[in-house]
């Protein structure tokens, strides 16, 4: 039988307030008090028993609802802890990739520049000697 908390209160009171009614004042007080009392103390002590049972139950519960938690946090944590790795793997590899473009659009730029610079280096050559070799009056 699962025991909320104020079904616990609930119980001990309904328990405590039976015993008492059923055992009147001066009944307790013609026993010399003392079988009253006892049967009061034995429904108290029973009353306890129900809550403390109630308690180690609702420690156990959140004792174990504390284990799952930290389990589907593990779970979570190893599962984004193996998706972070792949997109960094994955973004390496086009690191890579990006670095071999890169030097091969910059070798084509230095070819091409070569290229045009043995094209029109006649001309410059001609026309720096031109204006070295001219004189202005």
């Amino acid at each position: 039988i699962k025991f909320t908390n104020l079904r616990i209160l609930h119980l001990a009171r309904t328990l405590f307030l039976w015993f008492r009614l059923k055992i009147p004042h001066s009944r307790m007080a013609s026993n010399s008090g003392q079988g009253g009392i006892q049967q009061l103390l034995a429904a108290e002590h029973e009353a306890q028993a129900i809550v403390n049972a109630a308690k180690n139950e609702k420690y156990a519960r959140l004792k174990q609802a504390k284990e799952e938690a930290e389990r589907e946090i593990a779970e979570q944590r190893t599962l984004l802890e193996n998706q972070f790795q792949q997109k960094l793997s994955a973004s390496s590899g086009d690191s890579g990739a990006n670095v071999k473009r890169l030097e091969q659009e910059t070798d084509t730029k230095i070819h091409e520049l070569k290229t045009e610079a043995a094209r029109i280096s006649g001309d410059v050559v001609s026309m720096l000697l031109k204006y070295v070799t001219t004189v202005k009056n």
